[in-house]
């Protein structure tokens, strides 16, 4: 017997081992889609909750941020927990809080309770997110590597079309798509216990809690690599999840919910399927591919608000999303490929946080901008001139590296 699955034995009892590996692949591989479906589907939502207690385009960034931040804390502190207790005690009780949470979120009467759903959201999504990447890779590490990178674009599309299409044709769109989510977070946390325990668990879990950025020596030189192209796929991903609405209602002057929806679903729905249909580039090349196409997507992106034209607002973001998924698959790659197995969690943990920090603070800051001025479409122009440098950053980056 392995040592993996000696420890698997130990950790987890023979009643609890009854789905098979290949199940649970799955199994985990689902918990990041509906975690980042849970984390869109308030976006198609924002006008709904604009119109019904009058907050301000700030406000709905600040609750997007909120939540960035909260995952960011998480990650610092229990990004590593999973190596040391496990990965399905992290998942079990994370699923759980997302399923109550959602009952917050159904149950929300103002800007309070959407904060404080939106911030226990982020905690358990923080929490949940390097403990699932690292259960992927120690299940199989070449499928894990593409899952990891292929679930959240998925998730994310799921969740705002899910959100758009409930607030367009059907009732209480503010109840239904959380109380969807919610049993669907129990069912996963009682598929987790029915699972063995993937990883293999050291000593060390109180001194894991301590807030660390440690990366793998072999590690450090990849992550450096992928920073820029982390930056600038993240940061246009939080745009359109926080704004895509007030984009969509400045180009046809009519409520966004639907069509924001359906922006993000083509953006992130275009990246699941570049990670899929692209898997077979290198790491580098898929960064460099994804820099051209963040380039060209967010370039029309700019036209299409120029001339008012929904088509080619579609168009582009789909482009901009193939950009985003290769640009995200290559950095995972990147990184991944030298990571040993007991710093797995940790590794990914910078990774995400890398991620949610480029995808919230930019985020924010367009809201203010927004807030401020009043211009979407000004503040669009200059978000997506910061996101074409950095990408532009990142391709020359990969092609330094493989000039050395």
């Amino acid at each position: 017997m392995s040592s993996r699955h000696a420890s698997a034995a130990v950790a987890a009892s023979p009643a609890a081992a009854r789905i098979p590996d290949a199940m649970a692949f799955y199994l985990l591989a689902s918990i990041t889609v509906t975690f980042l479906a849970g984390s869109s589907a308030p976006t198609p939502l924002y006008p709904v909750y604009q119109a019904e207690w009058g907050f301000s385009a700030m406000t709905v960034t600040f609750i997007f941020g909120i939540y960035a931040i909260a995952v960011l804390a998480a990650l610092l502190v229990a990004g590593r927990l999973s190596d040391h207790i496990g990965r399905r005690p992290v998942l079990i009780g994370a699923a759980l809080v997302q399923a109550a949470t959602m009952l917050l979120f159904a149950t929300a009467g103002g800007v309070g309770e959407l904060v404080a759903a939106r911030v226990i959201q982020g905690l358990s999504t923080g929490a949940a997110v390097t403990a699932v990447g690292a259960g992927l890779l120690d299940l199989d590490k070449a499928r894990g590597t593409t899952a990891n990178a292929l679930a959240p674009p998925i998730g994310t599309a799921l969740g705002g079309v899910l959100a758009g299409t409930m607030v367009r044709f059907l009732p209480e769109p503010t109840h239904l798509v959380y109380l969807l989510l919610a049993l669907v977070f129990v069912a996963q946390a009682i598929g987790v216990a029915r699972i063995a325990e993937p990883g293999v668990l050291r000593a060390g879990a109180l001194r894991s809690l301590k807030p660390q950025l440690g990366v793998p020596p072999a590690a450090r030189g990849p992550l450096a690599l992928a920073v820029p192209a982390l930056v600038a796929s993240w940061a246009l991903g939080g745009f359109y999840v926080a704004l895509a609405p007030m984009l969509v209602r400045d180009i046809t002057g009519t409520s966004g919910s639907l069509l924001g929806g359906l922006a993000v679903f083509v953006l992130a729905g275009s990246a699941g399927t570049a990670i899929a249909l692209l898997g077979k580039l290198g790491p580098r090349g898929l960064m460099a591919s994804g820099a051209l196409a963040v380039v060209a997507g967010v370039a029309l992106v700019l036209i299409a608000l120029g001339q008012h034209s929904l088509p080619v607002f579609f168009a582009a973001t789909a482009l901009a999303g193939v950009g985003f998924g290769s640009a995200f698959q290559g950095a995972v790659r990147t990184v991944a490929a030298t990571t040993a197995a007991h710093d797995r969690a940790g590794a990914l943990s910078v990774v995400f946080i890398v991620s949610y920090l480029s995808m919230g603070v930019p985020a924010v800051c367009a809201g203010y901008l927004v807030a401020r001025h009043g211009d979407i479409a000004g503040t669009a122009r200059e978000f997506g001139a910061v996101v074409i440098a950095l990408a532009l950053a990142a391709l020359a980056g990969v092609l330094v590296q493989r000039k050395r």
